[in-house]
């Protein structure tokens, strides 16, 4: 699954990322968060509510979320 992130400026916010998303129950494995390309790919199954929720409470906003 590809999550589209914008407001990631720094290498401090990609780790922020991967904290919001291994929290996700249904997530498995955090495969990238790119801070270049403004995405996160992982694995498994998760609401699309309970990500963008998660990522907005992380202070970032998910722009699309891609199978």
């Amino acid at each position: 699954m590809k999550i589209m992130i914008e407001g990631m400026s720094c290498q401090h916010c990609v780790a922020h990322v991967k904290e919001a998303l291994a929290a996700i129950e249904g997530i498995n494995k955090i495969n990238e968060v790119n801070l270049a390309g403004k995405y996160a790919i992982v694995e498994g199954r998760a609401e699309e509510a309970t990500i963008r929720a998660a990522i907005d409470d992380a202070g970032y906003d998910v722009t699309a979320i891609e199978e």
